[in-house]
């Protein structure tokens, strides 16, 4: 039995992450990435701290996203508050975890065809 998801064609697929970086549909980045249903970006978000309003703006502009999976790094984080609230004010879910676990609900929900974004910190 293959318990591989089948995600969705023209979907962002993770296919690694570590501490050198991320492997999105076939693509090596050694930044941060915010990856969007349709495309992946560098993210300049090196710590939770850095995740902000105006970093997330392209999840904010793509129009499709009602989920958003922040992976915080290596063991996780907090959003602050006035984050938390933009968020909740326009509509989308979100859910904050180190980021392996963030990848992993990534992909499940991706496989899923729900519009799904992340924001993953490289776990150092």
């Amino acid at each position: 039995m293959d318990l591989t998801p089948i995600v969705p064609a023209g979907r962002q697929i993770i296919e690694r992450y570590g501490p050198a970086g991320f492997r999105v549909s076939g693509v090596v980045y050694r930044s941060s990435v915010l990856v969007l249903p349709d495309r992946t970006l560098e993210w300049p978000a090196a710590s939770a701290l850095a995740v902000s309003i105006e970093t997330l703006a392209p999840v904010f502009a793509h129009g499709e996203v009602e989920i958003l999976i922040l992976g915080l790094g290596k063991s996780g984080g907090l959003l602050g508050r006035e984050l938390r609230a933009r968020l909740k004010e326009i509509g989308i879910a979100f859910e904050a975890m180190d980021t392996g676990a963030a990848c992993r609900t990534y992909t499940v929900l991706s496989s899923e065809d729900r519009p799904v974004a992340a924001a993953l910190i490289r776990p150092l």
